[in-house]
């Protein structure tokens, strides 16, 4: 049986999720066989992963002016996008046109124009597109949707949804490219493209109507300022004001921020490290959101990042009773340590309340992996043969555009004040 045969774009952290299960796991289906970035640097640090820790062989590189070479020499299969959030639309686009399927990172892309390219994309080319939501394959949001799917509480009315960033992950945000809202669509796309997914995934329906406040509430420097801080930094490596701030990233003393980004600077000035309490920063902390759709349910959304814990809260009240989950993730720095650790859980539960009878918690299987267990049950999915799911995890461009349109109506909500139609943003056709 022949390989199935993969390139991928963007060799930051994220990336690596995608090409060490590749050449490890699904090495007897599968070939990575090039990788593409800005920076050169980077992708040599990978291929130095590649052959030191995963026992394969350096692959061919190819900077991002070069992404169409790329596919017309090694004519791949699959194009893994991984690259920042704005960008993807782009890679996907070509790389369809070219005569290729498409795995990507979520989000899909940032706002509806760029959504609409790509729908047009997907229609015109005939090719697939995948979307890597993991959070849906987590053990406790598969039990969710189980529960759900088999009427345990009836119609659903309505969904409380808490999620809790803290200053370790939630603070990384503000460091990085995200930080721009250009680059990320801000945490209503960036990061709450999960939520939004897993909402829609466990209701089986569709967002309707977006309204949605939020500000810079913490982060930045005129927020420090009016607490009372005096003294400020740039950036992280190589401040002295900065080995006090409790907030700043140390990537000389972590050895994959080290060579991934501290050493790739000197290509293209890219600072992974920058102040939370610095100037720039056009996105927001703190968000509340209000969805109804089109089953009528309503959600009330809400998003700090800047709180003591990680992890989420969600309650789900229905003609039948009531459904409350809680979940407490360990935190982490984005490629700061192992991937399996990103989204580990500390702690899980589910309660459900019966209208008329006592109520009972639910058992959970215990996962494996990043993200609750997700991770590894989505990477099968994606390089192995899915097997038949009754849950419909797999998540398609369609699924990828609905999550993101929720979070890209938020952001017009925020700027006009206005709710807003989600069926008015693109043409699904």
């Amino acid at each position: 049986m022949s390989k199935r045969k993969y390139v991928l774009i963007g060799t930051g952290g994220r990336a690596q999720f995608f090409y060490s299960s590749l050449v490890t796991d699904y090495k007897e289906t599968s070939e990575l066989a090039a990788l593409c970035d800005t920076n050169q640097t980077r992708m040599d640090y990978a291929n130095r992963l590649l052959v030191e820790e995963h026992d394969y062989h350096a692959i061919p590189t190819y900077k991002a002016e070069q992404f169409e070479t790329m596919i017309q020499e090694i004519k791949p299969d699959v194009v893994i996008v991984t690259t920042i959030d704005r960008t993807h639309h782009t890679y996907i686009i070509r790389a369809m046109e070219l005569g290729c399927d498409v795995i990507t990172e979520k989000p899909m892309t940032v706002d509806e124009d760029k959504c609409q390219e790509i729908l047009d994309a997907v229609e015109r080319t005939g090719r697939k597109l995948r979307v890597t939501f993991n959070y849906r394959y987590a053990p406790h949001n598969t039990k969710i949707r189980e529960l759900l799917m088999n009427d345990v509480i009836g119609d659903v009315h309505a969904v409380h949804f808490e999620w809790l960033l803290n200053t370790q992950h939630g603070a990384d945000y503000f460091r990085r490219w995200h930080r721009d809202k250009r680059n990320s669509g801000g945490l209503l796309v960036h990061k709450s493209t999960h939520h939004f997914d897993l909402v829609n995934f466990w209701l089986g329906t569709e967002p309707d109507t977006v309204f949605a406040m939020g500000d810079l509430m913490f982060y930045g420097k005129a927020n420090a300022e009016r607490r009372g801080v005096t003294q400020f930094y740039q950036r992280a490596h190589g401040s002295e004001v900065a080995k006090d701030d409790p907030f700043a990233l140390d990537m000389e003393g972590n050895e994959n921020l080290r060579e991934m980004y501290l050493k790739a600077e000197r290509e293209d000035g890219y600072q992974r490290d920058q102040s939370v309490f610095g100037d720039g920063i056009s996105i927001e902390d703190t968000l509340g959101v209000m969805v109804k759709y089109k089953s009528k349910a309503l959600l009330t959304y809400s998003l700090n990042a800047y709180l003591p814990w990680e992890g989420f809260q969600v309650v789900f009240n229905g003609s039948k009773g009531r459904i409350e989950m809680k979940i407490v993730e360990q935190s982490y720095v984005n490629s700061g340590g192992k991937q399996e650790d990103e989204g580990a859980l500390q702690s899980k539960s589910i309660w459900v309340h019966p209208m008329f009878d006592a109520p009972y918690e639910v058992d959970i299987e215990e996962g494996e992996g990043g993200h609750g267990g997700g991770d590894p049950l989505l990477l099968k999915d994606l390089f192995d043969k899915p097997g038949d799911d009754p849950y419909n995890r797999a998540a398609s461009h369609i699924d990828g555009a609905m999550s993101i349109l929720t979070g890209i109506a938020g952001n017009i909500s925020l700027r006009t004040g206005q709710p807003v139609k989600v069926d008015e943003l693109v043409d699904l056709k």
